[in-house]
């Protein structure tokens, strides 16, 4: 199912995708400040990001 909203988005809806951007940053940040690895797609490959992340990604 595709649904195309033409025009900017609604006032709830940019208060709900601020709410999920920081609460993203915030979980992103403890993740870097444990020293855990944290996975994202990027450029249209899985990718982890950290300093103990696996060298490989199986999926």
């Amino acid at each position: 199912m595709n649904i195309f909203h033409k025009g900017p988005p609604s006032k709830k809806a940019q208060i709900q995708l601020e709410a999920l951007r920081e609460a993203v940053a915030k979980e992103l940040e403890k993740k870097r400040r444990l020293g855990h690895y944290y996975v994202v797609y990027q450029e249209g490959k899985i990718v982890c990001i950290g300093e103990d992340a696996p060298k490989e990604w199986k999926e």
